[in-house]
């Protein structure tokens, strides 16, 4: 426990920038390795053809709606796990933990029971092509039967992000990799007595790895030593408290729903084009997944620093780590950004080395939209702070107002009744980066996010039983 006390020693009032290195540099190789198990699965699917990559590409959406419905809980939990430890309640950071597992444990269990019956239905309204189907309902329901353990791992590692320790999720995901990596091309060809499951099989060995995970995890939390204690009495369902992140998680999960149907809705636009332009989307689209890990591992670094500052009443210290960490944001991104349109040619290439009509498209979506990257970095790091503070319905509109009324509708228009044509849609993308980033600051420097302290009630609760129990002490 002394390095927990040194940890929060840190946060609260050690050196800013060594804590958001402290904390980041760990999130980032995470989540680093993160994007390798997913390109794992795609290196091994893809041996089995394009029905077996279309299988998987189909599902993935799907699954990946019905996870973000779930994440808010984990994300409410975090929040108020960090404010907690910043006050220094251990006894309510382990409370939360356990309730937000009961509430996790159950939500997952309803998602992925519903999820399995409704697979056929789903396949069926997406008009998968019948030589798909087969393969992506196995992988499918596989992937729901196996959510309760990718929603169980989250929270895991949402809760000691919050708590500040950010290196033991990072060696349990390097296992999951490595094991992942073998267990893929046993489950999908076989071998010896094991049978080949084809597309399923990368589905199952997701599972089993994030099965183990969780697992490891819980284990963790059980022997609390890593800064949370998990005991089996504080299982039992708090209503008050389950009311509470509910209500303070649901706009989390709209918010992050909606950005896992804007994924679906962007492609539905993309696609329209034809496959050159699609081809270039998706090469686009994974180089920018892959250039805003940083920015996205310093504003998960970020939200840790500012909850747990708010917690502890330091509402100003909180203020300067959320302006250099935004700082930090816009300049990472935007450094890239110009490496980006310096070699956009040879990232695009890097993926598709022998067409150059796709070489020449995606670098054209790279270079229009990079320029305005750092205001991704700055949208990441703002929206983390709205989320620290407990603001959850502050970053949902922001989402909805980025995607819904400005990107899709822009999008649709320059493509469609414009001389840009496809090049309006990447036209979107820039615009929605500079004008969300300009509205999330604004938002920002109102401060109403400064008096989202989630634990005031709980001190002023505390406050006056100890005041009860002085003048009890004086009768």
């Amino acid at each position: 426990m002394e390095t927990v006390k040194r940890r929060r020693k840190l946060f609260l009032e050690g050196p800013i920038v060594r804590a958001l290195v402290t904390l980041a540099i760990p999130i980032v190789l995470g989540n680093v390795l993160q994007a390798g198990y997913q390109l794992t699965d795609a290196f091994w699917v893809g041996r089995l053809g394009a029905s077996a990559v279309a299988a998987v590409s189909v599902s993935f959406p799907v699954t990946f709606l019905v996870i973000a419905l779930g994440s808010g809980l984990a994300m409410a939990g975090a929040t108020l796990a960090a404010q907690y430890m910043g006050a220094g309640r251990q006894d309510m950071v382990d409370h939360v933990t356990a309730q937000t597992m009961v509430m996790v444990a159950i939500t997952s269990a309803v998602l992925g029971a519903l999820g399995y019956g409704l697979s056929p239905y789903l396949l069926t309204l997406l008009g998968v092509a019948s030589d798909v189907y087969a393969g992506a309902l196995g992988f499918m329901r596989v992937s729901f039967v196996g959510i309760i353990f990718v929603f169980m791992y989250a929270m895991f590692q949402a809760l000691m992000r919050a708590i500040g320790q950010t290196r033991l999720p990072l060696y349990i995901v390097f296992g999951t990799v490595v094991l992942n990596f073998i267990l893929d091309p046993l489950f999908i060809f076989g071998w010896g007595p094991t049978p080949g499951l084809g597309v399923m099989g990368a589905a199952l060995a997701t599972l089993v790895t994030q099965a183990l995970a969780a697992l490891i995890g819980m284990g963790v939390f059980l022997r609390g030593r890593h800064g949370i204690r998990l005991r089996w009495r504080a299982l039992l369902p708090d209503p008050p408290y389950i009311r509470r992140a509910f209500l303070l998680g649901f706009p989390a999960s709209v918010e992050l729903s909606t950005r896992a149907l804007g994924l679906i809705v962007m492609s539905f636009l993309v696609a329209s084009f034809g496959t050159l332009t699609l081809a270039a989307y998706g090469v686009g689209s994974t180089i920018l997944q892959v250039v805003t890990i940083p920015a996205m591992g310093l504003s998960m670094a970020v939200s840790t620093l500012v909850g747990q500052n708010i917690g502890a009443g330091n509402v100003a210290r909180a203020s300067r780590i959320a302006l250099l960490g935004t700082l930090y944001g816009f300049g990472v991104l935007s450094l890239a950004g110009i490496a980006a349109y310096i070699f956009a040619p040879l990232f695009v290439a890097f993926f598709i080395p022998h067409d150059r009509d796709v070489i020449a498209e995606g670098a054209s979506f790279i270079r229009i939209m990079c320029l305005a990257w750092g205001g991704i970095g700055i949208q990441l790091c703002i929206v983390s702070v709205f989320r620290a503070s407990g603001n959850m319905l502050i970053a949902m509109v922001i989402a909805l107002v980025s995607q819904w009324m400005i990107q899709f509708p822009m999008a649709y228009v320059l493509s469609e009744h414009t001389s840009l044509q496809a090049h309006g849609l990447w036209w979107s993308f820039p615009v929605t980066n500079i004008a969300v980033a300009i509205v999330s600051l604004c938002w920002f420097a109102r401060g109403s996010w400064k008096t989202g302290n989630l634990t005031e009630h709980d001190r002023q609760t505390a406050r006056v039983a100890d005041e009860a129990i002085v003048e009890d002490g004086i009768r």
